[in-house]
């Protein structure tokens, strides 16, 4: 079995999933109980929320925890959803919908921004779209489908120019390149743990201190009175330590990565396909978005699922639906190279002879 569809989402940890385990066993009682049986997991929480604000270089009140990336577009998005919003036309769809829910019902204009060819969105265009009662701008900061990583820190110094406020959609980007946020200048920013070997239904999100973020729900005065709930600890736990130990082996693990992609694209280039690489060169290492010509992805997709090779087709989000991609389709991808994209994500457990496999398997699939 080769697994190559790390973008969708990652193996667990097995540091992480021994340690979500074991705390589940022996920490039973609810951390926000006043007796010393939870003195212990109170504890956890803080030392957990202070090794993700040291990966990312926050601060660990900036530090909020929801089930996942998709939780934490929403909050983001709809705590500052007032007369005009900013996004790319090639951003998650929780961001997409985000947007168009307060277009819909909160009475609040939204722009999406083009991207270039490569899914880049250029600076300049940002500047020309800011308007006088533009609130918040979201723009990713890597793309899920192909890869592009996006000028953020530059992104972020146009909104702050216009006092504006800056979120970034990070869940393909922490743990796979370098974030710094006060570098970067961002006020927000969303975090996923299953895209770095961590549990599913649990994230973050960072919140600059001097935003007034709403209460995504209400009720008792957990994660400093902005979300409700007994929290998920040893989740938590598990999503620190997977992210501190991705963070720690970040270079190590892209390198193995990118090797294995050049691998792929090398093979497939000797096996004289025709195919497009989209997302240009400044892509999240290990990430493929492949466009055949004249192929279909899907049965490129499932004759691979047969030789227990899994990749997926564009998105996972999209699955099941057979329709080009808004990502593509704003890309403007030749039409008759787009149908046949497949997304190869490479992740750490992945080798250079998964690579070849894998090249050889499609290679026997396009030439039959």
């Amino acid at each position: 079995m080769i697994y190559a569809d790390n973008a969708a989402t990652t193996q667990i940890d097995d540091d992480a999933l021994n340690l979500m385990i074991e705390l589940q066993k022996t920490f039973f009682a609810n951390p926000s109980s006043s007796y010393k049986l939870s003195r212990p997991i109170k504890k956890i929480l803080n030392e957990s929320r202070e090794k993700i604000a040291a990966c990312i270089n926050a601060e660990p009140q900036e530090i909020f925890f929801t089930s996942g990336g998709t939780e934490s577009n929403n909050w983001a998005i709809k705590s500052f959803a007032e007369k005009n919003i900013i996004t790319s036309a090639i951003e998650h769809k929780s961001v997409i919908n985000s947007c168009l829910y307060a277009q819909n019902y909160l009475h609040c204009t939204a722009t999406f921004l083009p991207v270039d060819n490569f899914g880049t969105v250029n600076p300049d265009y940002l500047q020309e779209n800011i308007l006088p009662q533009t609130k918040i701008i979201s723009v990713m900061f890597a793309n899920n489908e192909v890869g592009t990583i996006q000028p953020i820190k530059k992104l972020a110094e146009v909104a702050q120019s216009h006092g504006k406020i800056f979120h970034t959609d990070a869940v393909q980007a922490v743990c796979h390149i370098p974030i710094d946020v006060k570098d970067l200048g961002v006020d927000m920013l969303s975090a996923s743990a299953h895209k770095f070997n961590a549990p599913k239904g649990i994230g973050f999100l960072y919140v600059s201190k001097n935003l007034n973020l709403i209460p995504f729900h209400d009720g008792g005065g957990q994660e400093f009175s902005k979300r409700a709930g007994t929290e998920n600890f040893p989740a938590i736990a598990a999503m620190a330590l997977a992210l501190e130990k991705n963070c720690a082996n970040m270079k190590s693990y892209s390198e193995k990565v990118s090797t294995c992609a050049k691998i792929l694209i090398e093979r497939l280039k000797e096996n004289n396909i025709d195919f497009i690489l989209n997302g240009g060169e400044n892509r999240l290492p290990g990430h493929l978005s492949l466009s055949f010509k004249n192929f279909d992805g899907e049965t490129i997709l499932h004759r691979l699922d047969l030789k227990n090779i899994y990749v997926s087709t564009g998105s996972a989000c999209n699955a099941g639906q057979i329709k080009i991609s808004h990502v593509l389709k704003a890309m403007n991808i030749p039409v008759d190279y787009v149908k046949g994209t497949i997304r190869v994500t490479f992740g750490r457990n992945n080798t250079i002879d998964d690579a070849e496999k894998i090249a050889d398997a499609i290679t026997k699939i396009l030439n039959k």
